[in-house]
């Protein structure tokens, strides 16, 4: 992607501030737990631990939401209808990959699956997913605001994640974006979570972030 593109479509402030404070008031948190530790011989550190690996994993959910429409937005004007899409499979934990093209060829690392060759609309896309439907399995293919094709095949990426057994999907997200730029998007069935791989990595989303614009 042309580095001034991005720049000029993505105001980085909202999303600053947004995360600013929540690492203030985590900060103001721990200083009061290392008060209470010095103060409360019966203290639960266990359970405050716990809250604070929460309000970190939020931070990083708040974080992924902003970078996913800013790697997005230069390449599709439907990126409302694909979110408000996602927020509907992961509520219906409806499972779900989606490929979204940037600059690299797909081609050459996918199993090509049907072609579709309709205009991008969450209504469509959410009926593609729907369970035991004829081309739920596999990933659909995005450019621009087309969807080109669905039930595709992609590489599964070998590599191992630390403390974290990944799905079939997941693996198929990761493959295809360690070979490509490429944005996927990934939602479980198992659990309704949704989550995006670009550049080899996986990003939670907060799905209730990007449908309402609030970063």
């Amino acid at each position: 992607m042309n580095k001034d593109l991005l720049q000029t479509q993505c105001d980085f402030s909202p999303m600053k501030s947004a995360v600013k404070a929540n690492l203030t008031e985590l900060s103001e948190e721990i200083h009061r737990i290392v008060d209470a530790l010095d103060h409360e011989e019966e203290y639960c550190l266990l359970r405050e631990i716990t809250n604070m690996r929460e309000t970190f994993a939020q931070i990083e959910s708040l974080a992924a939401s902003f970078y996913l429409e800013c790697y997005l937005s230069p390449y599709t004007n439907k990126y409302q209808d694909l979110s408000d899409s996602v927020q509907n499979l992961s509520r219906k934990q409806h499972g779900a990959l989606i490929v979204v093209r940037r600059e690299t060829p797909l081609d050459l690392w996918i199993q090509s699956g049907l072609p579709v060759g309709a205009e991008l609309t969450g209504s469509l896309l959410e009926s593609i997913f729907y369970p035991g439907g004829p081309l739920h399995d596999g990933a659909v293919i995005i450019e621009e605001n087309t969807i080109v094709s669905a039930s595709n095949v992609l590489p599964l990426s070998k590599r191992q994640t630390e403390g974290r057994k990944l799905g079939t999907r997941h693996r198929a997200a990761l493959g295809l974006s360690e070979r490509t730029d490429a944005l996927i998007i990934v939602v479980s069935e198992e659990t309704g979570h949704a989550s995006f791989a670009f550049k080899g990595n996986l990003y939670p989303l907060n799905v209730g972030e990007i449908s309402e614009g609030e970063i």
